[in-house]
């Protein structure tokens, strides 16, 4: 379907009046890119998107990414007027309002047709990356009857000079995600004013470099945007077709400057803007004769879903292929019952890094869904398994990545993974190198998606590397992200278990904090015939041991700290002073549990102890004031990692002396 120019231009038009008057009614916003982007926009999605209002999770869907995401007028306009249920009129006219779906940036959590949260800028485009990696993923394993779809992305200057554009780039055309469409809002304007002041960069030269293919077009012309997209159509690459813009056009006075990029036109320059453009409506009003042809295009998607369901339905794998779709939730535990089982009698003395990959054994081999990866560091993660083939340019089909030193961009695709569907990717780097991907461990937190990080190497124990790697600081501050479970387990069942219990909340990311260092078994006698039900780690904390003599100490630990805190506890017993011993690898879900069960994992009538080789912010919520914390409030030296635990206070002979000088007092 072609659309006319008489047709497209009033259709362009709406989207500006409905962007610059919900800034205008909001006092705050980004009238300019959803402005200048208005023509390109019409045209991708009125004769090139796949997409059905009325079924929004259509599996064989196009995916639409705004990366930039501060132009969210330009998708909340779309979706209106294309017949998605919401956001509706009222909605828009509540554009950045409390309780408007039509948030300051698109959020995948309050509207379908919002494939991905984006604002924080490159993530959009890095998050599509992972989407057209799930695609040609499913693609490899279904064929084109099932899943035959684009990623589409309208990016910005500014997720171009992202320093994680340069890591998702260059991914994606090592991959050859030729399904995957840019298209870049050339306008030369950033909020300081022209790109020149900060930028002097040939983008697309840097595209073409990584294996991309590039074209421009006039972003005002329709025939120059139908043949760039058809360019892009016909290249197996992935494409970026740089759209040459105004921002802010039929803004007369403003259009083309900073002065529309991040604040509302102001009531005179919109009366001049309609006039303009001709556009003689009320605000949040949209002419008959336009809504009836925007409809029209929403309207149209129905028939090429029809056409995919009867495909579905006449598919020899349509069983495996609902299958691969549906949530895993119920099935990790199942699938790790049996390899508990034998790890609790073998009480084997193994790294948590290398715990996680005995886990991951049973799971890769039974669960299809999982990919797996690491950021270069996969001998030292323990992400791969014999189960998981690299996916590759010339094999999608495999179910490992190896993304390379690139940790922002490899938590960015994760995310775009996900929210994909038919996948569930878990990746590997460094504890330490959290920070470098930390926006985007925010942004699975966000947008719900249950990715999961195998961060191993977390803490001194890690050893000779020294303090530029070992982390102190990493695991409480990642426990500050809302909707993030921080899992540090410590041996080999705890390990598994916090696999299951990872795998069971699609809506939640996870984090698995290992170690480099070999831990002892702490756990076994009583896990012979483990079940999910009985997984003791989904408490958060556990009372791993019992007090013999009269109870005066409760020692709280994670990880590694869990064997030195059980050496604590009999040393204290030595001297009559009764010690529990609490194992905590995810305090997230510990904080879940009720006031009584809390109370007597932590009694009020005991001196609480924590010890954890980090930092001790924060364990004051559960050692209370009058509570003692063991930990690491600096950075960490170069040596064997036994000759930094005694040297930093982590054994029973430096941690006795403390706990008995503060029951003293």
């Amino acid at each position: 379907m072609t659309l006319d120019a008489a047709r497209l231009a009033p259709m362009a038009n709406a989207i500006r009046a409905l962007s610059m008057d919900a800034v205008q009614k909001a006092n705050i916003g980004h009238p300019g890119m959803p402005m200048g982007m208005a023509d390109v926009a019409t045209v991708l999605w009125g004769e090139y998107l796949k997409f059905d209002p009325a079924a929004p999770h259509w599996p064989d869907r196009d995916r639409f990414v705004l990366s930039a995401g501060h132009g969210s007028m330009l998708i909340y306009a779309l979706l209106n007027l294309t017949g998605f249920a919401r956001p509706t009129m009222d909605d828009i006219r509540n554009f950045r309002q409390l309780g408007s779906p039509c948030a300051g940036h698109p959020e995948n959590f309050l509207l379908d047709g919002v494939e991905a949260t984006t604002g924080p800028l490159g993530q959009g485009l890095a998050m599509a990356v992972g989407m057209a990696i799930a695609e040609r993923h499913l693609n490899a394993t279904f064929g084109d009857e099932l899943v035959d779809h684009r990623t589409w992305v309208i990016a910005g200057d500014g997720c171009l000079m992202e320093g994680i554009n340069h890591e998702a780039i260059s991914l994606a055309g090592h991959l050859g995600l030729g399904r995957l469409i840019v298209l870049w809002d050339d306008n030369n304007v950033t909020i300081d004013g022209t790109v020149e002041l900060s930028s002097s960069e040939d983008v697309l030269a840097r595209y073409r470099a990584t294996n991309w293919h590039t074209v421009s077009c006039d972003g005002h012309d329709a025939a120059s945007i139908r043949k760039a997209l058809d360019e892009a159509l016909a290249d197996p690459r992935p494409s970026i077709v740089a759209c040459k813009t105004i921002i802010g056009k039929g803004a007369p006075n403003k259009q083309g400057t900073s002065a529309v990029h991040g604040s509302p036109l102001g009531a005179d320059e919109v009366a001049a803007a309609r006039v303009e453009l001709g556009w003689t409506s009320a605000p949040f009003e949209i002419p008959a004769d336009i809504a009836a042809d925007w409809s029209a295009l929403g309207a149209r998607g129905a028939a090429a879903r029809a056409e995919w369901e009867a495909r579905l339905a006449a598919n020899a794998g349509k069983v495996a292929f609902e299958s691969q779709l549906a949530s895993i939730a119920d099935k990790a535990a199942p699938t790790l019952e049996a390899y508990i089982q034998g790890i609790a009698k073998d009480a084997p003395k193994v790294a948590s890094r290398k715990a996680s990959e005995m886990a991951l054994g049973p799971l890769t081999e039974h669960l299809p869904q999982l990919i797996g990866g690491s950021a270069d560091l996969t001998g030292s993660n323990n992400t791969k398994t014999s189960f998981t083939k690299p996916l590759t340019k010339n094999d999608y089909s495999g179910r490992y990545l190896y993304y390379g030193i690139r940790e922002f961009g490899m938590a960015a695709a994760m995310n775009g993974m996900a929210l994909h569907g038919g996948v569930v990717p878990y990746g590997g780097t460094f504890l330490i190198f959290s920070d470098y991907a930390r926006n985007a461990i925010r942004l699975s937190a966000l947008q719900q998606v249950g990715v999961v990080y195998v961060l191993t190497h977390d803490s001194i124990g890690l050893g000779e590397d020294g303090p530029t790697h070992q982390p102190v600081e990493q695991v409480m501050s990642l426990r500050l992200i809302p909707n993030l479970q921080v899992f540090r387990p410590a041996d080999a069942v705890e390990t598994a278990e916090c696999w299951a219990l990872a795998l069971e909340t699609p809506k939640t990311p996870s984090v698995l904090a290992l170690s480099r260092q070999n831990l002892p078994a702490v756990r076994g006698e009583g896990d012979e015939a483990w079940t999910g039900a009985s997984n003791r780690s989904g408490r958060g904390a556990y009372r791993l041991k019992s007090a013999a003599a009269a109870r005066k100490v409760v020692l709280i630990a994670t990880g590694s700290e869990v064997s030195v805190a059980i050496d604590t506890a009999a040393a204290l017993e030595q001297q009559g002073i009764g010690a529990d011993v609490v194992s905590a690898p995810c305090l997230e879900l510990f904080d879940r549990q009720d006031a009584a069960y809390r109370a007597d994992i932590l009694p009020e009538d005991a001196l609480i102890v924590s010890i954890e080789a980090g930092v001790t912010l924060g364990w004051q919520a559960y050692t209370g004031r009058n509570g003692l914390n063991i930990g690491l409030d600096r950075f960490g030296a170069s040596a064997p990692a036994e000759v930094l635990f005694e040297h930093f206070g982590f054994s029973a002979e430096k941690i006795v002396p403390r706990i008995t000088a503060k029951l003293a007092q």
